[in-house]
Parts: structure tokens; sequence; C-alpha cells
């Protein structure tokens, strides 16, 4: 159980249920990026829920991961899902209009990689769509390792830790704060389009008590509006590819 706990915290925890805290972000998302008919990428896609979601939205979807056991399970309902890494994606340049990464940044090899990729393969003008973990928020929700034995579950404060030590506790997670993904961004060929935090589902709680889970986002939505969004859980940014200048487009 440790084990199978460890490595979810590893590889990140796919969804493997539509429940309400995805569809809100869906609605984030769509807030900003036209998806009907789109070409997308879901880098990160595990089984391929949000895939199954989205083909509700367009017919080209298509997703990667590295986990075989992952792409085989939503391979056997789904199409277009294909065992790659996110630092070397298998796809021409500009051939998606959106590249969706939802919580993934964190657990790649290289975050910045990464997102050069999801630009080389991302139209001009298309949009790249990152939810990534707050800096800010009170709880590292991906465990810690204490020495080599790893304690799973939502632990509090280390996120508010000097970055060496946070490091040393989470070694098997990055976590941003606004200014981090400002500098990592910076040499993309891309603009921020918009960014925001937001705050769990809590669909978990629902499930025990939907009172509780009710009560929670009444609450804390209403303060997404608010200065107090900054200790949210996880970053929304979306990022636009810049338009060629000049003799058309040679991708790269």
């Amino acid at each position: 159980m440790v084990e199978a706990a460890e490595r979810a915290a590893v590889l990140g925890r796919p969804s493997y249920v539509w429940q309400s805290g995805q569809e809100r972000r869906l609605a984030l998302i769509r807030r900003y990026v036209d998806l009907e008919n789109a070409r997308i990428l879901d880098v990160g896609c595990g089984i391929g829920t949000y895939v199954n979601r989205l083909r509700g939205l367009s017919e080209h979807v298509y997703g990667i991961d590295i986990d075989e056991q992952r792409v085989r399970r939503g391979s056997i309902t789904l199409p277009n899902l294909a065992l790659a890494v996110s630092e070397h994606m298998p796809f021409p340049d500009s051939s998606f209009d959106v590249i969706l990464l939802h919580e993934v940044i964190e657990h790649v090899s290289d975050d910045a990689v990464t997102l050069q990729e999801a630009c080389r393969v991302v139209r001009p003008g298309g949009k790249v769509v990152i939810y990534a973990p707050n800096r800010l928020y009170p709880f590292e929700t991906h465990g810690i390792y204490l020495g080599k034995r790893y304690i799973s579950g939502n632990i509090p404060f280390v996120n508010y830790l000097p970055g060496f030590l946070r490091r040393r506790l989470a070694p098997h997670v990055r976590v941003y704060s606004t200014g981090s993904l400002r500098s990592l961004t910076s040499k993309l060929d891309a603009s921020w389009v918009a960014h925001t935090v937001v705050y769990p589902g809590f669909d978990k709680i629902a499930a025990r008590s939907g009172l509780v889970a009710k009560t929670l986002r009444a609450i804390l939505y209403r303060l997404e509006n608010t200065w107090f969004r900054a200790f949210g859980l996880s970053h929304f940014l979306v990022l636009e590819k810049r338009e060629a200048i000049g003799k058309g487009y040679e991708g790269g």
C-alpha cells in the first residue's frame, strides 16, 4: 500500500472518476480557450479521464503518459493514447490547437523542456493550459520523505519551508510561486493570457459529508475573488503561442 502511494506521488495521481472538481476546472479552461472541435493533447493523461471528457467537445483529442499500465488501461476504451515522455513528444511542430498539462509539470524530469515541447507542438495562436501546485498552499498533498521513509497524505506547512529544506522532504515533486512560473516561462515563445489560483474541489470530502464539502466550497470559492486566492491549491495558467512574424512559420 505504501509503495503504491509512493509511486502515485512520484508519477502523479491521475483522475480516475470525473467529478465536480474536474468539471469546475474544465469550465475555467473554457472561459479562455475554445475547445470545440479543437485538436487537443493531454500531456500526462493517465487512464484518459480528461481525454474522455474532452471528446465530448472534439473528436480530435490525444493523450500521452509515461506510465504503460495507465496507457494500456485507458486504451481499452479510448483511441489516441500513447506512451511517451513529455520532454520528447512524438508529434510534428504545430500539431495541436490546445495542450493541457493538468498537474503534470511538477512531476516531469525537466519542466522547462516539457514546456518548450508543449510550445513546439502547439500551433501559433494556440493555447498551453497548465494547472500546477501552489507554493503558498498550506499543505503538501504529495506526501514527504523522512530519510528513506515515505509518508503519504496532506502534510502541513512543508511548502513554507526554505527551498533546500522543502526539497529534502519532498524531492519527488515541485511546487510553484507566481514568480517561479514567470521565470520558468520567460524564455518561451508565448504570452500569459490568464492566470489565477484555485482551491480544491473537495470531492473526497463530499463523498463522506456533503454538508462539509458544501460549506468549504461556499467559503473558499468566494475567496478566489479576493487576494486570499494566493493560498489556493493550484495555479491555473494559460499561455498563448505567439504568431510568427515575417514569412510564414517554420516551427520550433
